[in-house]
């Protein structure tokens, strides 16, 4: 027989904070690792910034042990609400301990908000930085750590924790589906929870050692081309250099970076398959993929051809080549630039930032509403407009010949809603600090959709927006990367009931 205490809600309750208290000092104590490999590149190039690093993995070390030790027996089984709760608690304190290092290290980030607000946008690969001017001559240590940042973002480090650690004794999939980004969150590449992301940080770790190689042999030196190449398949941004990839005036790295921005958008699991049945048939077999080349496609015909016909740039050739490259690097929320599209004719730069929001697959890095929302949204649109014509009709969706549950489908419908009104939400907030509106929608449109740049005095940074402002955009930021529900789920009432 229980005890009443065991039986108790406060009994439950505490069973339940003790495996996230267990997870999260796990988490934390294995994130201080990461702030080790920039002590070695300052060591490397002696410029005697390693003492704050290794401060800052102390600290980390040290807060993740004592969070962990209490509760360092707990065993119990990780239930769906806890999954959430651990991966919008460790995004928020992991972003905190991050923001150490740049305190300590450099003058750029003036406050403890800019620091915390430059490791957010690394963690959550959006790119959008504090820093006004000056990245040509920070430390090396530093350009490495912010690149790093977005690296271990990019794909989710809550995944990477359960790929590599399965010590921690509890149902991984709940992790797992808090953490991936998409609608399919249940989809797995194999019978293991682990070994699915075991292979999707596999094909990450491809891709980017393929990025960095090819930046190598196009003339970037090796340490850019390893950052470029973490900020690249991480669709982050964050450059070695103010000029970003222009800083390179090189045509052949433009055309690398806007392959690997490409790569790094799509979908994981179908670079998996590819892979592993060795055979690229199977991306154009892909609903979301050929729409999602079909956007660009589209998007890149209407930006290159205004760009041409309004004579903006001295030949067809420059105007392709400046367009399509803010085209990809805006719509994978990548956040790269050769150019600035504030004051490019037309609608350009509106189209740019709409961009944002459905450039990027399920399953990727990127950001954004997702292309496959989009392809079920305009499904359930036509679907909608066919039962006014025929109201008997047995009308299902299908994608790739599967009938797709109408529970996805509205809940796609719910996700389209929400994300919209707290975009509009977000950018009166930020009227309100004294933008004007096309930059404060531009802003938190880069922020929500985790692309970085905006328009006009937010294309390059955010140095010129009040603290209010970042903060606003700290949040836009944490909900894009959690795709809303997952950081507004905690705060329902239901969700703390037992």
């Amino acid at each position: 027989m229980r005890s009443a205490h065991t039986a108790s809600p406060a009994g439950a309750a505490k069973r339940r904070f003790a495996a996230v208290q267990r997870i999260v000092g796990l988490l934390l104590m294995g994130f201080s690792t990461t702030m080790l490999p920039p002590v070695a590149v300052d060591l490397f190039y002696g410029e005697n910034t390693w003492p704050a690093y290794l401060i800052a993995a102390a600290l980390t070390l040290l807060a993740g042990l004592i969070i962990w030790w209490p509760v360092r027996n707990y065993r119990g089984e990780l239930k769906v609400r806890e999954g959430f709760l651990i991966v919008v608690l460790f995004w928020v304190v992991l972003s905190a301990f991050g923001a150490i290092p740049l305190y300590l290290t450099h003058s750029a980030w003036h406050s403890l908000t800019d620091a915390l607000f430059e490791s957010i946008s690394g963690l959550t690969a959006t790119g959008a930085t504090t820093v006004a001017a000056g990245l040509d001559l920070m430390p090396h240590a530093t350009l490495y750590y912010r690149s790093q940042l977005h690296w271990f973002g990019g794909m989710g480090i809550v995944v990477l924790a359960v790929a590599v650690l399965p010590m921690l004794g509890v149902g991984g999939m709940q992790l797992y589906r808090a953490e991936t980004p998409g609608p399919m969150k249940d989809t797995k590449l194999t019978p293991r929870i682990t070994s699915s992301a075991r292979a999707l940080w596999t094909i990450y770790v491809l891709l980017t050692l393929s990025c960095a190689l090819a930046y190598r042999l196009l003339g970037m030196s090796s340490f850019d081309a390893i950052c470029h190449a973490m900020s690249t398949v991480s669709t982050g941004g964050f450059s070695t250099h103010d000029a970003s990839i222009g800083y390179f005036h090189s045509l052949g790295i433009e055309i690398a970076a806007m392959l690997f921005m490409l790569a790094g958008a799509s979908n994981f699991a179908l670079h998996f398959l590819a892979w592993e049945q060795r055979s690229l048939r199977l991306y154009l077999r892909n609903a979301e993929f050929r729409a999602f080349l079909l956007l660009y496609l589209v998007l890149g015909v209407i930006v290159c051809g205004l760009l041409y016909a309004a004579g903006t740039y001295g030949s067809l050739g420059e105007s392709v080549r400046k367009g399509l490259f803010q085209v990809i690097a805006y719509g994978t929320d990548a956040g790269f630039a050769t150019a600035d599209p504030s004051h490019w004719p037309h609608f350009l730069p509106l189209l740019l930032v709409l961009a944002t929001f459905m450039g990027s697959c399920a399953g990727s890095t990127g950001g954004g509403v997702k292309v496959i929302r989009l392809v079920l949204f305009g499904k359930q649109a036509s679907r909608e407009i066919a039962r006014l014509i025929h109201p008997s009709a047995e009308l299902p969706i299908k994608l790739e010949n599967k009938i797709v549950p109408d529970a996805v489908v509205y809940a796609i419908g719910g996700f389209f809603s929400v994300y919209i009104a707290i975009t509009l939400l977000l950018s009166f907030a930020m009227v309100f600090t004294g933008l004007d509106p096309v930059t404060a929608f531009s802003a938190v449109a880069g922020a929500i959709n985790n692309g970085g740049p905006g328009l006009n005095s937010v294309v390059a940074n955010v140095a010129s927006v009040s603290e209010i402002g970042k903060w606003i955009l700290i949040v836009a930021m944490l909900m894009g990367r959690l795709e809303v529900f997952t950081l507004l789920v905690i705060f329902t009432p239901s969700f703390w009931r037992r």
